[in-house]
């Protein structure tokens, strides 16, 4: 009973009370610590391994934050120089399916402050500019997720699983990565550069060092919180989800869209799961999670830096995410 209070504590105040929202790492860390000292598994062992877990996205993020602010204009003039070379449309393409590759090594965050420099350097309209952020934030959100250092989801799973650096890789990467090349494919067919002529004109100053490092902080206690959270919800993992089948689990994590996807893979993944089931659990959360603001870290930090609207955003992100979430559904499930 106390482990199902946390849960649904955790999986609505962050969206319903604000002040959770702004706070969610210090939440997250605090449910976590909860969820831990209710299921009686508090232990120095316990503590060790939530304090460790963070330190290589931790350390990530921090570095590629570095070099984001001290290669800002040197960014910006590459962007310009490469959309001019390729155009626009073949370059938006170039960039959905190259963040989505690399943001498993430079991770999430700030694939998707590059995204946002991009965007704003691009002559692109606003519906362009909407359905180019949301198709990139798929991609980025997807990418990611191939490596413990690309966002925290990875970091929780690899962490609870016990696995080596290219676990994930091996497990999804052939899935993901078709995924990205489509999805920068669909970039070229719906990104029209040729009704605007100019960018953005929106501040583009790099970063402060105190933000980078309040940024940094924040995923530390983020990531742990979700160590202690995953570890802590064991008991009831192995009452009432390991048991069911993976396609219920893939249908099910449709809620990512709406929570962090970190924050499920937390409290679902165990490793008593076949592969396959990890396979959906994973597939599930991380399509899903591009389809609305809240549901990843690059559509809250993109969608915040344009000023794209939560009904902007789901009038193209819900229908795209639930056609990709049937393709794969046949794919997995089906055709397999």
């Amino acid at each position: 009973m106390g482990l199902l209070i946390i849960l649904v504590l955790v999986l609505f105040l962050p969206f319903t009370v604000q002040k959770v929202e702004r706070n969610l790492e210090v939440f997250l860390f605090v449910m976590g610590l909860a969820a831990a000292t209710v299921s009686g598994i508090m232990d120095a062992t316990l503590m060790k391994k939530a304090l460790v877990d963070p330190i290589k996205i931790t350390i990530a993020v921090l570095v590629a934050g570095l070099l984001t602010k001290w290669l800002h204009v040197q960014l910006e003039r590459t962007i310009q120089t490469l959309s001019r070379a390729l155009s626009p449309r073949i370059f938006a393409g170039l960039t959905v399916m190259v963040l989505g590759l690399v943001s498993s090594l430079i991770t999430a965050i700030i694939a998707a402050i590059i995204l946002v420099i991009i965007v704003n350097v691009l002559p692109l309209n606003r519906e362009s500019r909407v359905r180019f952020t949301i198709i990139a934030c798929f991609s980025i959100g997807l990418g990611a997720a191939l490596t413990p250092i690309g966002e925290p989801l990875s970091t929780i799973t690899v962490g609870k699983l016990n696995q080596d650096f290219f676990y994930l890789l091996k497990l999804i990467g052939p899935e993901v990565v078709t995924a990205i090349v489509v999805f920068g494919i669909l970039t070229m067919f719906f990104v029209n550069p040729r009704k605007n002529a100019k960018g953005l004109d929106i501040d583009q100053r790099p970063e402060s060092y105190k933000h980078i490092l309040i940024r940094t902080v924040k995923i530390y206690l983020f990531v742990m919180g979700l160590t202690l959270l995953g570890n802590g919800f064991e008991p009831f993992i192995t009452t009432y989800i390991l048991d069911l089948h993976p396609t219920t689990l893939y249908w099910i994590n449709m809620i990512s869209a709406i929570l962090d996807n970190a924050t499920l893979a937390a409290a679902e993944i165990s490793p008593a799961m076949e592969a396959d089931t990890i396979q959906a659990i994973l597939l599930g959360l991380l399509i899903s999670g591009g389809m609305l603001i809240p549901g990843n870290i690059p559509n809250i930090i993109a969608a915040g830096k344009l000023n794209i609207t939560s009904k902007e955003w789901a009038q193209f992100a819900v229908p795209l995410g639930l056609n990709t979430m049937a393709i794969y559904f046949l794919v997995l499930f089906v055709f397999y």
